[in-house]
């Protein structure tokens, strides 16, 4: 049954079209004809008159009237035909637009039928058909015709419905059981639930829908332009719910059950493992056997043209390639790399696993390029290892920084680094050896007749350092032995990350421990000693491993540092001395200037005062006890005693009246430090071995000797302080400047002829 687009082709268009050639045919033979006959006539008359000249005005007078007639008639010939023409070329766009509308109505028909038929890819193409004719129809001059618009309408609802019912088919094709939206993915339980059911695309036993529906949806899809957003929605889900939790969570594997002339079915299952970080290779199996399940039955070539499933394959491997290969590295390949270079060797095992699981992906066409940043990453071992091990080991040194400095270990002497026996770095071992033999024999016998070194030259003083700078130092050695047949670029790095570590000490200890070392002088002591500790094997460490660093001649290694650790573990000293410094002088500043003392209460406060700073070197004494070198300890508290001793000579010297009783109790304080202060020199816990430092106390205490005079002074007649100045020689003078001396006599006695006596052999 013809439609109405038929009908009119037939009635109009082409009796139209005849009609028109008919009359432009006999128009164009009117015009031959007529040049025709004008050519004759023209002929002849020139053949008439030519004999005789005398009818030459009348002939040229008729040749011009019949030219005249001749263009008059060919305007109105050209006019005719301008009009046809126009007319010719009307028709013909008219007949072309109800081509476009007969095409157009053949593509829908074919459409619906092929809609109901299921054969998606015929009712793609058919639709595109239609499509395209509105598309012409669109570009004709009259585009504003209400037909037009209805037609584009129509196209574009059936386009819609085309869309809806792909996407319900497709619905039924690759079906998703997800946890709840409620569910918070943090574990391996919230997965549990996850399954995708992928189906045939119809069966054998159904003919009313043709077996293997799945390509002609497929194809259907890709015609209208919508496979890329399928499969673009398809991947986001298949990578969140089920690729990424098997590459994160070592104890989830995948089950697959086949169904057969149905599917088969993916789901997520527990097992028991103790790993905490996945294995390359079951990560490789595991995400392997998702994909090459929905390529045998999703994207397979039993289920789709090969054409269409290297498309299908090629644009799923597109959208989560970059995604899943970063959750691969980072998940897993991460923390498969060694712990020590040891093991670089076993790794390539995991680079072969790597490109065995890149080359299947090509196979099934998820993959396309030969080198990915998955392969790179795997292959590029010797830089990731360096890279993890330097991070491991700031990491691993900071948190020994920032630990407790309580715990102590004691060092001596003979107490030595422990450093791995490092191979040969290259040949002519045999002439060094010989030429360090030359060098001992030169040595000794140049020796021979010299006073010997003690054996403890250049060693550290017993003292107690923090276990995590023990630790620390322990950490450096083993991050240097790791260069040992590491490539050039790795042992680098880890040199350079050796050198970082004591960089980070240096900032970090100080401000993270900043309020402990000003409030407790037993971690000060400790950080001081730290600091030397440090100091003192950096000038050798370098030198150790120097044969094995490939850095150039000239490089300092870690000798550069020394200096600066030996100045902040005196710094942090120093700041510990000036607080105990200052709470020394505070107390005496209560002593009320040590005036006035035939007052009980001044007396009072004044002995108080002594004691106090007695007491506070004693616990002093006692904290650093064993835990700053000897010599150390005893210049530290031997600078407190005589800053103490320092201010009570000043105060005495500074009274202008010391009465008998004044004098007496002063120097009942003065005995006081003099009895009690070398008993604060206990650098060892053994007492027996004190007595020695105890007696050097002089040493030490640069105005012991002063106060000693001072107290002598204090209980002495005029006579007895003459001759202990000895004009200028004896005792007195050595620790007492003549108008120091005047001064105190002035205080001591009374103005007589006696004591003016005294103050006139007071000279130098």
């Amino acid at each position: 049954m013809s439609s109405f687009v038929t009908e009119v082709l037939a009635s109009s268009g082409k009796l139209e079209k005849d009609d028109l050639a008919c009359k432009v045919s006999k128009l164009s033979r009117k015009v031959e004809e007529t040049k025709e006959e004008v050519t004759d006539m023209i002929n002849k008359k020139y053949i008439e008159f030519m004999p005789s000249m005398e009818g030459a005005e009348e002939l040229l007078d008729q040749v011009e009237s019949v030219s005249k007639d001749i263009d008059l008639l060919k305007s109105c010939i050209e006019n005719e035909y301008a009009k046809l023409k126009q007319q010719l070329e009307k028709n013909t766009a008219v007949i072309d637009l109800l081509q476009h509308l007969q095409e157009f109505d053949t593509a829908i028909e074919e459409y619906h039928r092929a809609l109901q038929e299921k054969n998606y890819v015929v009712a793609a193409k058919q639709h595109g058909k239609a499509r395209a004719s509105v598309d012409a129809l669109k570009a004709w001059k009259d585009t504003e015709l209400p037909l037009v618009h209805a037609l584009s309408s129509e196209i574009t609802i059936q386009r819609e419905n085309l869309t809806y019912h792909l996407g319900e088919e497709w619905q039924k094709l690759a079906v998703w059981k997800l946890p709840s939206t409620k569910t918070v993915l943090t574990s391996v339980k919230s997965f549990l639930k996850t399954a995708l059911h992928l189906n045939r695309g119809g069966s054998k036993g159904d003919e009313s829908v043709p077996h293997a529906l799945l390509p002609s949806i497929l194809q259907a899809l890709s015609i209208q332009g919508e496979l890329h957003k399928k499969i673009k929605l398809f991947g986001q889900v298949l990578f969140k719910y089920m690729l990424k939790p098997l590459i994160i969570y070592p104890s989830l594997v995948v089950e697959v059950s086949s169904q057969p002339e149905q599917g088969a079915v993916l789901s997520l299952q527990c097992t028991e493992t103790k790993a905490e970080h996945p294995d390359p290779s079951q990560v490789y199996t595991k995400v392997l056997t998702v994909l090459k399940t929905l390529h045998e039955h999703l994207f397979g070539k039993d289920s789709s043209p090969k054409n269409e499933n290297s498309k299908v394959s090629e644009i799923l491997g597109d959208l989560i390639w970059e995604e899943m290969s970063e959750c691969i590295i980072r998940e897993c390949l991460v923390h498969s790399i060694p712990a020590n270079s040891s093991q670089l060797a076993e790794y390539s095992e995991v680079i072969k696993q790597t490109e065995d699981f890149e080359s299947s992906l090509k196979e099934m066409g998820y993959l396309i390029g030969d080198s990915t940043d998955l392969l790179k990453y795997a292959r590029n071992i010797n830089c990731h290892f360096a890279s993890k091990k330097c991070q491991d080991v700031i990491v691993a040194a900071r948190k020994l920084m920032t630990s407790e400095m309580h715990n102590t270990v004691k060092i001596t002497p003979e107490y030595k680094l422990s450093i791995p026996k490092l191979p040969s770095s290259s040949g002519g071992e045999k002439e060094r050896k010989e030429s360090s033999k030359k060098r001992a024999h030169y040595d000794q016998q140049s020796l021979e007749n010299e006073k010997q070194l003690s054996p403890n030259t250049l060693c550290l003083p017993v003292c107690r350092i923090s276990e995590s700078v023990q630790q620390l130092m322990e950490l450096a050695i083993q991050t240097l032995s790791e260069v040992v047949g590491s490539s050039p670029q790795c042992a680098v790095q880890l040199f350079y990350t050796v050198r970082n570590i004591f960089h980070l000490f240096y900032d970090v200890v100080p401000t993270y421990h900043k309020d402990n070392f000003l409030k407790l002088p037993h971690l000060a002591a400790i950080q001081h000693n730290n600091c030397m500790f440090i100091a003192h094997h950096l000038l050798t460490l370098g030198f150790q491993f120097k044969p094995h660093l490939p850095l150039k001649d000239g490089v300092a290694y870690f000798v550069d540092l020394v200096p600066g650790f030996r100045r902040l573990g005196a710094r942090c000293f120093v700041a510990q001395m000036n607080v105990q410094k200052a709470e020394m002088l505070e107390r005496l500043s209560t002593a009320r200037n040590f005036s006035n003392l035939d007052d009980e209460d001044n007396y009072s406060v004044a002995s108080k005062a002594i004691r106090q700073v007695i007491h506070q070197l004693r616990r002093l004494g006692k904290v650093w006890q064993d835990v700053l070198p000897v010599n150390i300890y005893c210049k530290a508290i031997g600078t407190l005693l005589n800053t103490a001793i320092s201010e009570l000579i000043n105060k005495i010297m500074m009274l202008e009246d010391i009465s008998n009783v004044d004098g007496e109790r002063l120097r009942t304080l003065c005995q006081t430090i003099i009895e009690e202060g070398p008993l604060v020199f206990n650098p060892l816990p053994d007492e027996n071995k004190n007595k020695k430092y105890q007696e050097e106390v002089p040493v030490y205490v640069k105005k012991w000797m002063t106060l000693k005079e001072i107290s002598m002074v204090l209980n002495a007649n005029l006579q007895e302080i003459v001759d202990r100045w000895a004009e200028g020689k004896g005792p007195l003078a050595v620790e007492f400047s003549c108008n120091e001396m005047k001064s105190l006599i002035r205080a001591l006695f009374k103005n007589t002829e006696r004591r003016a006596a005294a103050l006139a052999k007071i000279v130098k």
